[in-house]
């Protein structure tokens, strides 16, 4: 059973902002391939289809490996099923990037993660967001998309769901092989 974990913050103030891409491809997915997410489970909100989980753990970013930790154990799921979508400050807006195991990278979610889990053996899908040099950091992952950032950011999330339903039916080689080529065009 695969579990795909979007992260993300909790509550509207932080609906269509950069840090919450897991989020939005989480969303993108359940849309696309009709898995509502429509329960709470273990401090997540879930959609479960035969051996699949959509997850988003209903809390702040910096505390999302707790609930995720709970619902591994709750469904019994093996953490190498694991995929966690999430933001990446250090690549271009909209390029995807698929990679196993690994740091946090800086990212306090998946240090959260990593840190409960006891184990940086998962899968993650990272979505680009660039940088914004005149700002710092932690105020620019709060900001809401510009209106001019929109097409390339739907780009992004079809090119994420589509990435996620590769791996779940062809393997992670082969997703890895079809779109982090992508990010490099």
């Amino acid at each position: 059973m695969y579990l795909l974990c979007g992260l993300g913050n909790q509550g509207f103030e932080y609906s269509l902002t950069r840090h919450n891409m897991g989020y939005l491809v989480i969303d993108r997915f359940s849309e696309r391939f009709n898995i509502p997410i429509n329960k709470k489970q273990s401090g997540c909100r879930i959609g479960v289809r035969e051996d699949l989980v959509l997850a988003k753990p209903d809390t702040y970013m910096n505390l999302s490996g707790d609930p995720l930790s709970r619902l591994i154990k709750k469904m019994n799921i093996d953490k190498t099923d694991l995929v966690v979508i999430h933001d990446d400050l250090d690549m271009e807006f909209g390029k995807i990037r698929i990679r196993w195991n690994g740091r946090d990278g800086g990212h306090k979610g998946v240090r959260s993660v990593i840190e409960r889990l006891g184990s940086d053996q998962f899968h993650r899908i990272k979505i680009g967001i660039g940088r914004n040099p005149s700002m710092a950091t932690e105020e620019y992952v709060l900001t809401r998309f510009r209106k001019d950032e929109l097409a390339t950011l739907n780009e992004a999330l079809d090119n994420a769901a589509d990435a996620l339903n590769t791996f779940i039916r062809e393997g992670s080689a082969k997703a890895m092989s079809l779109f982090n080529k992508r990010g490099q065009e």
